[in-house]
């Protein structure tokens, strides 16, 4: 990600920003940054560096890592296109803060955590806003399909795809438990 681009989840309050995936309150947590790759065709970018304790088997990334970066890139992903249809900036209020209504992820390559030429693999979530629904104003649900690429040998395959439907946070989740 381009360092001087903030992301998303750098502009979700305190109250709302520990989620193991995407909290940047979460200093055991993923990190996820999800920012746009393409505003106008609302296409999201982020990217993740696996590390060896995300192995599922020697050389290879856990399934569930994968579908956690799916998960929490989508629901971001969510959030920016709500801030968009609402022609509203990231850090004004009420913040646009999404769940997961349902996750689909498709696995169709291994993941490696490491590539040829020995480096950490770089992963990249693409995600595109393929619908938003809106209903009692501010209800969303966003439908975002995400890709997982990672590069091997110079060449990039998607490896895992997935489908997040994505609704407004309800105001009972108060981020204090």
């Amino acid at each position: 990600m381009d360092p001087t681009k903030k992301a998303i989840q750098d502009y979700y309050p305190p109250e709302l920003s520990h989620c193991y995936g995407c909290g940047r309150l979460n200093q055991d947590g993923l990190q996820i940054k999800s920012s746009w790759l393409n505003r106008d065709q609302k296409v999201s970018i982020a990217y993740f560096t696996p590390r060896p304790e995300h192995t599922a088997i020697p050389g290879f990334v856990y399934g569930g890592l994968l579908a956690s970066l799916i998960d929490c890139h989508g629901t971001g992903t969510a959030a920016m296109a709500a801030y968009q249809a609402e022609n509203r900036s990231w850090d004004s209020l009420p913040p646009n803060r999404f769940v997961t209504a349902a996750l689909n992820t498709t696995f169709l390559l291994p993941t490696p955590i490491i590539l040829d030429s020995n480096k950490p693999a770089e992963i990249k979530l693409i995600g595109e806003v393929n619908e938003i629904k809106i209903r009692n104003n501010r209800v969303y649900k966003v439908i975002v399909q995400i890709k997982l690429l990672s590069e091997i040998d110079y060449f990039e395959k998607t490896r895992v795809s997935g489908e997040v439907i994505a609704v407004q946070m309800p105001d009972t989740f108060s981020g204090s438990n």
